[in-house]
């Protein structure tokens, strides 16, 4: 069974909602998850929240929060996360923030890393990816990451 199956799977099992906010990878976990029948039941919809902008207007990420850690980082990541949560009113909220590359990378934060962050009841979590394919392979990595992480807090007690 697929992931996105999976997590629909457990989704209507548990009766619970998700809904997304997604930078780098620009819609296509939201894609996922919708391309499994039914979907609409669990998911209440999506922001991609490309530019910073967004981010601070749509999800509330404090504009502080971006100037000292970046929109690449567990802190904004989180935000989003949270931003996501309150905005749709889920059971869980998930974020993706990253450089997908070929361009955009530095020393401190070289092309490919990434966050994951989700918001469930009042616990907020981050994980960082340190991924090195292409851009399309990057996003699509990213996206699969994300959706295991989606399983693993629907599966787990922590």
């Amino acid at each position: 069974m697929l992931l996105e199956q999976q997590i629909g799977e457990q989704l209507r099992q548990k009766n619970l909602t998700i809904a997304i906010a997604e930078s780098c990878t620009g819609g296509l976990l939201g894609g996922k998850i919708t391309d499994v029948t039914g979907a609409s039941a669990y998911f209440l919809g999506g922001v991609i929240a490309y530019h910073n902008q967004v981010k601070e207007a749509l999800l509330g990420v404090p504009r502080s929060v971006i100037q000292e850690h970046g929109a690449v980082s567990p802190q904004t990541a989180k935000a989003m996360a949270i931003g996501c949560h309150n905005l749709f009113k889920c059971d869980i909220a998930v974020s993706i923030t990253g450089i997908a590359g070929p361009g955009g990378g530095s020393v401190e934060k070289p092309v490919g890393l990434s966050y994951v962050g989700l918001a469930k009841e009042d616990k907020v979590i981050s994980r960082k990816f340190q991924l090195h394919g292409s851009r399309k392979q990057n996003r699509e990595s990213l996206v699969k990451a994300a959706m295991e992480l989606i399983l693993a807090a629907m599966t787990s007690n922590s």
